[in-house]
This record gives structure tokens, C-alpha cells and sequence, in this order.
């Protein structure tokens, strides 16, 4: 039996997972899901060895590297690759440069996201560019992965209540289609460096062949594939890597996030 963590952020979570399982033992692999309220203990349990395989955020798979350097990224989503996140300003704004925010207030997600607070944050603080923060800490746990921080961020934003607001490029496309920052009303100023997201993390010892070999085999093509991936977001899986996870390595240490033995030495950081 494959035993597999994931993080609740969504209820759609459930669903997720049951569909794969239902897929999974179809073919032979013995599968199981157990779910959590937040990444820390999420990981906790992956390197103790309570769990064969975790579905981690990148600042998880950071954690869980650093307690235990025998972990494995095995697979992760085409979609979380390569990835940046934008400083974007109103659009009727002067602020043209990243040196135009020096003394300035910039919006951010929750204390624990990778993308909407750490990285962009280590962006500033590499250009010498010192700003007042103002943090908006929904889903504090889930590593980013509930938006509501950024779409806060955002609104705050539009509302002229910020200079500058902190967002993925994807997020920055669904706030213009809901209408949080309407499509025009905002500017890029400058993007993060490429980095990746989640990643399948299997255990110390784990084998989790059988698994990755099946999610590896997906097809988009497969009517009875397509909807779990559709609802995974992704059109196929890929080998795990961790080179897209170095500028997080960075911004983690940079912001003494953990320290170098993996444990939470965020002062204001309760999950």
C-alpha cells in the first residue's frame, strides 16, 4: 500500500484525490490518501515515515529536504514549472522602477507563501530596495496555495490602499477576468526569477515506482484520465526536479524562514 499526504487548502481536495485512487486501483496499485490542515505537519509525518510519498508545496519540499536530505522529489504537474511572480503597480501610478517603491508600501500573501510573499520580497531586498510590508495572512498553513491572500493583496491595490501588490502572472490573469484588478488598471514592474512549484516528495526509503510510473503514464488523451488532470491542473506529469526550487532555497534563508536543519524559526509564523 502507497499511502500518500496532501494538504487540504480546497475542498475539492476530496475529490481530487478520491478520483486518483479509484484510477490508481484500477490498475493494481494498492493507494490511500491522508489529508492535513497545514504543510508542517504534513511534513513531519513524510520524513518520520508515516506517509510513502507527500504532495508538497515548494517551501514544504524545502523543509522536508532539509530534515531529512534522503527524500526524493519523484514527479511533478507541467504547470508547475518555470514559474514567476509579478510586482505589479496601478497603472496611473509614476512608478516606473523597482527603486521608485523605496519607502513604499507593498501588499503581499500570506506569511508562508513562496510566491506571493517570500520571493518577491527577496526580489526587493536583492535590488536594495527597502519597502514597508503589509501582509495579508489568509490560509497561514497552506503555503500559498489558498489565493485568498493574493486576491487581497490585489484588491488592496486597486483600492489605492497599497503602491505595489505581489501576485503570480497566473493569478494576475484570474483577478482581471473576476474583476479584483480589472484588466488595464495595473503594471508590471518587475518579475521574480523562474522557479518551480509543487512536487511529489516520496520518504526515506519509500518505494513509490509503482505510483510514479502510472502518473507518469497519464495521458491527456484518455477520457478516463483527462478530468483528474483537468481538475489537478495539468495535462501530464513530469519527472520531479529540484533545481527550480534555488531561488526559494534562497529567499528561505535570506528571510530566516527555517533554518538549516528544517526547523520553523519564522517568529510570526503559527500554522
Amino acid at each position: 500500500m502507497t499511502v500518500l499526504g496532501a494538504v487540504a487548502y480546497d475542498p475539492k481536495v476530496v475529490t481530487i484525490w478520491e478520483g486518483f485512487r479509484r484510477w490508481l486501483r484500477a490498475r493494481d496499485c494498492e493507494f490511500d490518501f491522508v489529508l492535513y490542515s497545514n504543510y508542517e505537519r504534513l511534513v513531519d509525518d513524510l520524513v518520520a515515515g508515516r506517509l510513502d510519498v507527500a504532495w508538497n508545496s515548494p517551501l514544504a519540499w524545502v523543509r522536508s529536504r532539509r530534515l531529512s536530505p534522503e527524500v526524493r522529489a519523484v514527479a511533478m504537474r507541467d504547470t508547475d514549472r518555470d514559474l514567476t511572480t509579478a510586482i505589479v503597480v496601478r497603472a496611473d501610478s509614476g512608478l516606473t522602477a523597482l527603486a521608485d517603491l523605496r519607502g513604499r508600501t507593498v501588499a503581499t500573501g500570506a506569511v508562508d507563501s513562496p510566491q506571493a510573499t517570500l520571493l518577491p520580497l527577496s526580489l526587493l531586498r536583492g535590488a536594495g530596495v527597502d519597502v514597508k510590508v503589509r501582509r495579508f495572512d489568509v490560509g497561514v498553513g497552506l503555503h500559498g496555495d489558498h489565493i485568498g491572500g493574493e486576491r487581497e493583496a490585489a484588491a488592496a491595490l486597486r483600492d489605492g490602499l497599497v503602491d505595489a501588490a505581489c501576485v503570480t502572472d497566473t493569478n494576475l490573469l484570474l483577478f482581471g477576468q473576476e474583476g479584483t484588478l480589472p484588466p488595464g488598471s495595473a503594471r508590471v514592474l518587475a518579475h521574480t526569477e523562474p522557479y518551480d512549484h509543487c512536487v511529489l516528495t516520496s520518504a526515506p526509503g519509500a518505494d513509490a515506482d509503482q505510483l510514479v510510473d502510472l502518473l507518469l503514464g497519464m495521458s491527456y488523451a484518455d477520457p478516463e484520465a483527462r478530468p483528474l488532470l483537468d481538475l489537478e491542473g495539468l495535462t501530464r506529469w513530469l519527472p520531479g526536479r529540484t533545481s527550480g526550487h534555488a531561488v526559494l532555497e534562497k529567499a528561505v534563508d535570506e528571510s530566516a524562514f527555517y533554518d538549516a536543519e528544517g526547523n520553523v524559526v519564522a517568529r510570526d509564523y503559527r500554522p
